[in-house]
């Protein structure tokens, strides 16, 4: 069976999507349709930016959607997936590429999330940090008995979780995680605490607009963050895509649902290929691709 699974922030780079700009006439009357829709070009940025310039959330999340939804589209009949999933703001991606959300109403709504986050993440210093070789429960375990906000955010792949919180209550963690064990505990250049309390105010946000977008039945079953599980209802969907912003990325879990439901071939679509190296590492007998227009 295929799995397509589809990448979040991180995954951007100077030139993402020229190519599929410059060989699909589709590709490029999708970029056009999202410059208009957002009210900037994009694409001079995605084509031309600074890695600094493309570091920007309210940038970053929309390029990052583009470059894997339109590569998606651009495969045309050769694109079936049997399952989908994807990674924070890959679930975005997923569900416009499963039918469940139209190109439009996605990058909406995808807009609208980089903002409330950015929102978000200006009303108190918060981070994130990559925790490797140690056990999840340990990882969870130190979380707990920390000061301040500090909770297990992505579970990437066995010995690699992040963890997110407020800036002293991460430092923290780092040191304690370290005296456990930690081969490191290294504090990410990132601009928030994403998938943790600290979002409420842009889960609230984004709850509103997502209440306020039409779901259709997915072609496929979704494999959402939150649950680690094929969901194919669109409610559910919903609330699964609302409660993400504050609820950790189970990815970890995801992969090895989709493994035990019969996945064979897991094919990333977009950027870079990280998700295909999570994937191998949660499981070395699974097969990897990328997308190629």
């Amino acid at each position: 069976m295929n799995a397509y699974i589809f990448p979040g922030q991180g995954a951007q780079f100077t030139g993402m999507g020229l190519n599929l700009y410059e060989n699909s006439p589709l590709a490029q009357e999708l970029f056009e349709k999202a410059n208009a829709i957002l009210g900037f070009n994009i694409t001079d940025i995605m084509f031309e930016g600074t890695p600094e310039a493309l570091k920007e959330t309210k940038v970053t999340q929309p390029a990052i959607f583009l470059h894997s939804v339109i590569l998606a589209k651009t495969l045309g009949a050769s694109f079936k997936p049997d399952m989908v999933a994807g990674h924070s703001l890959g679930e975005f991606s997923a569900l416009v590429a499963n039918g469940a959300l139209t190109f439009e109403d996605g990058l909406k709504l995808v807009s609208q999330r980089a903002l409330a986050m950015q929102k978000a993440c200006e009303l108190q210093p918060s981070t994130m940090a990559a925790v490797l070789g140690l056990d999840d429960a340990i990882v969870e375990k130190v979380c707990i008995e920390t000061e301040g906000v500090v909770v297990a955010a992505n579970y990437n792949c066995p010995g690699q979780l992040v963890i997110s919180g407020d800036v002293d209550a991460i430092n923290r963690a780092c040191e304690a995680m370290k005296a456990a064990g930690a081969k490191r505990a290294l504090v990410l250049p990132v601009g928030g605490a994403f998938h943790s309390p600290l979002m409420e105010p842009a889960r609230e946000e984004l709850a509103a607009a997502i209440e306020n977008t039409t779901f259709s039945k997915p072609n496929c079953p979704i494999y959402q963050n939150v649950t680690a599980s094929a969901i194919i209802d669109e409610a559910a969907i919903k609330a699964n895509l609302i409660s993400q912003l504050t609820a950790p990325v189970r990815w970890t879990q995801s992969v090895q649902q989709m493994i035990t439901d019969g996945a064979t071939l897991f094919t990333e679509v977009g950027p870079g290929n990280v998700l295909q190296g999570l994937v191998k590492k949660i499981n070395r007998e699974a097969q990897t691709a990328s997308a190629s227009l």
